[in-house]
Formats: structure tokens, C-alpha cells, sequence
């Protein structure tokens, strides 16, 4: 079967705005990060990249688009236009204030609204964000929907008839091959590829491209189902990370030798 006589597929991928790893991360006074330098997370562009990949072996955005999808406050729009200047076809902004400070199991409430809303064949996602790093998401999105689960792969190939997805998992010397029906969620690392740079005609052509805003309402749920309340867990207290005290410098002035001796004996090194 050839790429252009291929059944299309449905792609959603999840992306979420997280902080700028190359900035110090600081809490705001709910306990929850900062995000005014943040950015679409470098590990949710692999899954972009997949799901580009995916779209492009079945016809393309106009036969197999990829839509995707992003949870937070207005800046996280930033997340979804990344998204589309690296390829993505169109995107969903869940945009509600009382989501903010959800947990994993909160969250995984909001996306399984919206995944059901958008009826996506397949949903790709990284394999964790790069500030909680939890990496539970997949699967909590996935046991919601009562969806199969590929998680942790390498590499994903889509059937030629659209109806079945593979993927590889490496670990440890082993490798894992992994086989499902759609529909089914697939995270991947970042060993799948290296994601593709927007160049200038694609950053000018996502500017044209539909970005949906939903709200809690639109999906059907309560307040009360996210954030704090409807969270499992509770931040007690959170805080920069204390400033490191400054080292002892040893000068040989004749007596360095004992003087290191003594500096190691006192830790308990010797």
C-alpha cells in the first residue's frame, strides 16, 4: 500500500509549558513553579516529531492530521505554537483558572475529558515532563480512557492499514516489542529521533494555523474535580534550594599534606 492510498489516522499529542531548564527554578507562594521563562518540554518535541513522522507516512495534515494539545495557564499557548511551527496541523488550549495547581491524577482527569471530546485515534506523549518528571501521565491517561498502552519507546511504526501500532523499548540490553490495536497511547523517549527545527516558512505558515480554547465547562467537569481539591496530593512547603557554603581552600605553605590529612580524617574519609 502506498504512503498516499494509506487510511488516515487521527494523532493527538500532549504538550505541556514547563520552565526553561537553562533558568533557576523558583516557587511561587502556592508552592507551585514559576513559569515566566518556560517553554514547550524538549522531551514532548520527540513526541511531535513522531507524530509528524506518523502523519506524513499516511497522507499528511489534510489526510492524517496531528492535533495538539496543551493544559495551563495563557502563557502555555506558547507550548502549542512550537508545536505548530514544527508541523502540527491545529491545536487545543484548556484554558480554566481553577486548574491550576492540579497533580498528576487531576490532570490526567482534565486530559481524558478532552481526548474523549477530540476522539483522536492515537495520543503520543513524551516520556515525562522535564519539571515534575513523574512520568505517570501516560498511563493514568490511558487506564482513564481504558486504552492499550506502548510506553517508553524507542522507535513506533504505524500499520499500513492503520489499525495496528508497534513500538520498541530498550532496556538494559533487552529490547521490547510491543503490539496494539488503535486506539492507544504511546510515549517515547528521546531516542526516537531528533526532533525537527521549525524554519521560517513553517513559523510564518503556524501563524494561520486553529488553536481551540476549552474550558473546564466545556468538558463536562466540575471545579471541584481539579485542581487543589481535586487533587490527591498536598505541598506542604517548597523553596529555592539553599545557597551551597563555601569550600575550605588549603594553601601548601609546607603543612598542606597534614592539613588535607586532617580536613579527611575529620569527615570520616580515611
Amino acid at each position: 500500500m502506498s504512503k498516499t492510498s494509506a487510511p488516515p489516522v487521527r494523532i493527538l499529542v500532549l504538550a505541556k509549558y514547563v520552565p526553561d531548564a537553562q533558568f533557576p527554578r523558583h516557587f511561587d507562594a502556592q508552592h507551585r513553579l514559576e513559569r515566566t521563562e518556560s517553554i514547550l518540554s524538549e522531551l514532548d518535541e520527540y513526541a511531535v516529531e513522531v507524530a509528524l513522522q506518523l502523519s506524513e507516512e499516511h497522507g499528511g495534515d489534510k489526510e492524517s492530521p496531528v492535533t495538539v494539545l496543551t493544559l495551563g495557564g495563557e502563557a502555555a499557548s506558547a507550548a502549542v505554537k512550537k508545536a505548530l511551527q514544527m508541523g502540527a496541523t491545529d491545536g487545543v488550549h484548556v484554558l480554566d483558572d481553577a486548574v491550576a495547581g492540579s497533580d498528576a491524577l487531576a490532570t490526567s482527569r482534565v486530559l481524558e475529558s478532552a481526548v474523549r471530546r477530540l476522539e483522536p485515534d492515537l495520543v503520543i506523549t513524551g516520556m515525562a515532563s522535564t519539571d515534575a518528571e513523574t512520568g505517570v501521565i501516560p498511563s493514568m491517561l490511558a487506564a482513564r480512557l481504558g486504552w492499550p498502552q506502548l510506553t517508553l519507546a524507542a522507535s513506533v511504526q504505524l500499520s499500513e492499514d492503520a489499525t495496528t501500532i508497534s513500538a520498541q523499548r530498550d532496556e538494559d540490553g533487552v529490547s521490547l516489542s510491543m503490539t496494539s490495536q488503535l486506539p492507544a497511547v504511546v510515549s517515547v523517549t528521546d531516542q526516537v529521533g531528533e526532533p525537527r527545527y521549525p524554519n521560517f516558512k513553517s513559523i510564518l505558515a503556524a501563524r494561520k494555523k486553529p488553536v481551540q480554547t476549552l474550558s473546564l465547562a466545556d468538558l463536562g467537569l466540575s471545579p471541584d474535580l481539579v485542581g487543589p481539591t481535586g487533587s490527591a496530593v498536598t505541598v506542604l512547603q517548597a523553596g529555592d534550594v539553599p545557597a551551597r557554603p563555601a569550600g575550605r581552600v588549603i594553601v601548601d605553605d609546607g603543612e598542606a599534606g597534614l592539613a588535607l590529612v586532617d580536613f579527611l580524617a575529620d569527615r570520616k574519609l580515611l
